[in-house]
């Protein structure tokens, strides 16, 4: 019965020890977990003056945006990739706190099974101890009724030891008890190795997670500060952009209306030099005309050979070839001077328009030519 009671108090050291490594490896896992939930985020306070001298040089210097955009699309599938690595993470822990809440209650099923044999063993100690009191109390009363003077042989059945039948339960239950505590400790043994292992790799790449996911953070801040700047950077260069158009279609709105005039002048100098070509052909048809003239008159002039009589009361006018000296100086053709009044009655009104036609084709050239250097000096180079 010592030995019994010694076995139980040593077993429950042990189930009294293991609860206080589980209760501190759950305070563990806790603590692990508040770890977790509680990541705070750098502070860049100290780094605000070095993140404006960065901007500034970012402003001034031309990036690639495509590139941007194509490592900003690489982190974030990095980060969703982390992501999907952390929840499967915290499925695993789950999954291992539900284990040890499992062997939790199979131990608390284990006690309970306990208890109810001591309160079986106990019940049986107490009946035994019955057994005995009521087995003596009947000798003692049948020793008394008999006396010394007669000895009753009865042939019976052999009692049941019951030291023997208690003795035998205790070693069935001992052997059950022992059993059940081998394969209780060596599958709490086997699952909290298989735990440990797990926790252990967990928290590895929890470390290695919240490494990678803070080193992607900032790589994350460093880029979106990096895109605002090029955004800024791309309004700014649209606003340049904008202002240069409206330059350009401001001159190139100047430069419409000087070629619009420059045409409008050349066109009114196609329109003066086609009329002065018009007038120009009306005056050689007209100096055509007067040469033609001039021929006949000449014609006239050498072909008539009349002499005038000395006294205006001659009888005949003869023609003869003679022709009388001209003045100095004189340019005009030769007249005959023996001709007679009614040739020169008939011949000076001709003559009259001939010189002045003469002076108004001579006149009308010279106004032609003048027009004509006039407008080519108008004409824009």
């Amino acid at each position: 019965m010592q030995i019994l009671n010694e076995r139980l108090a040593n077993y429950l050291e042990k189930v009294r020890i293991l609860e206080q490594e589980n209760a501190e490896l759950e305070c563990k896992i806790q603590k692990e977990c508040n770890k977790e939930l509680c990541v705070a985020c750098p502070d860049y306070v100290s780094y605000y003056a070095t993140i404006e001298e960065l901007q500034r040089k970012i402003l001034c210097t031309k990036a690639e945006n495509s590139r941007l955009v194509s490592q900003i699309d690489n982190t974030k599938l990095a980060a969703d990739d982390m992501r999907a690595k952390y929840e499967a993470e915290m499925s695993v822990r789950q999954l291992v706190e539900a284990d040890a809440k499992g062997l939790q209650q199979i131990l608390n099923a284990l006690t309970l099974a306990q208890a109810d044999l001591e309160a079986q063993v106990q019940s049986l100690k107490e009946e035994l101890l019955c057994l005995k009191n009521n087995h003596g109390e009947e000798i003692n009363s049948l020793q008394s009724q008999l006396g010394d003077r007669l000895n009753i042989e009865v042939t019976a059945a052999p009692s049941v030891d019951l030291n023997q039948v208690l003795q035998e339960m205790r070693c069935q239950y001992e052997s059950i008890m022992e059993t059940n505590r081998r394969e209780v400790e060596q599958w709490f043994n086997t699952q909290m190795e298989g735990l440990n292992q797990q926790v252990m790799t967990s928290s590895e790449q929890q470390q290695c997670c919240l490494k990678e996911v803070t080193g992607l953070r900032r790589t994350v801040n460093a880029l979106e500060i990096e895109l605002q700047a090029q955004h800024r950077m791309r309004d700014s260069q649209e606003c340049i952009l904008v202002e240069t158009e409206a330059r350009y279609t401001a001159l190139l709105a100047q430069i419409q209306c000087l070629i619009d005039n420059v045409e409008a002048q050349l066109a009114d100098i196609r329109c003066a030099l086609e009329r002065q070509n018009q007038e120009y052909e009306i005056l050689l048809d007209v100096k055509s005309r007067l040469e033609c003239e001039i021929a006949r008159y000449h014609s006239l002039l050498e072909s008539s050979d009349v002499k005038l009589p000395c006294s205006p009361c001659a009888t005949k006018c003869e023609p003869s070839m003679h022709h009388p000296q001209l003045p100095a100086g004189h340019t005009g053709p030769a007249v005959p001077t023996d001709a007679c009044p009614e040739y020169w009655l008939k011949s000076a009104p001709s003559l009259r328009r001939f010189r002045m036609a003469k002076s108004f084709l001579l006149m009308s050239m010279c106004s032609l030519a003048s027009s004509s250097e006039l407008s080519e000096s108008n004409i824009p180079r």
